[in-house]
């Protein structure tokens, strides 16, 4: 059974892997789409799932709010990055300079997460309390990555 903070970490992983790939490409090369592509998708589908069950729970201890609330802050923050670049010209340096902001915060973010966040959160959710959320988190995300282009559609309308 997997636990929350190995199947969060986990996800983390690979999008910094998928980041260091759309780094070490150009342009608008098949590479770098499909790794943008992915990361974008993998992205959308984590936050959310990461919102409605570590961060709902998180956010039902006095010292978590503050650390849930920013840190849904920051996905917002990022959710709005993407989007600017889902909308540019991958080929243009406007592209790169947004994407080189995009990894930096994005990275900012996880390691406060995986450093901060989870070290607190151990300390103030027993085991007992979230056993089970690892496999609730990857069934969240599953079904959210179904939803991504709907969510999308819905926000440009708003």
């Amino acid at each position: 059974m997997t636990d929350i903070y190995t199947a969060i970490k986990s996800d983390h992983d690979r999008h910094r892997a998928l980041l260091e790939t759309i780094s070490d490409t150009s342009g608008a090369s098949d590479t770098r789409k499909a790794a943008w592509d992915e990361f974008y998708h993998d992205v959308k589908a984590h936050a959310a799932a990461e919102e409605e069950t570590f961060y709902s729970k998180l956010i039902s201890k006095t010292w978590g709010q503050d650390a849930a609330r920013h840190s849904v802050h920051e996905h917002q923050q990022l959710d709005d990055l993407m989007e600017e670049l889902n909308e540019t010209d991958m080929s243009s340096s406007g592209w790169l300079t947004r994407f080189k902001t995009l990894r930096h915060d994005y990275e900012h973010h996880v390691d406060e997460e995986e450093d901060e966040v989870f070290s607190r959160a151990k300390e103030v959710i027993d085991d007992s309390e979230i056993k089970g959320y690892g496999e609730r988190f990857l069934r969240r995300k599953q079904e959210e990555a179904g939803l991504i282009d709907e969510k999308r559609e819905d926000s440009l309308e708003d």
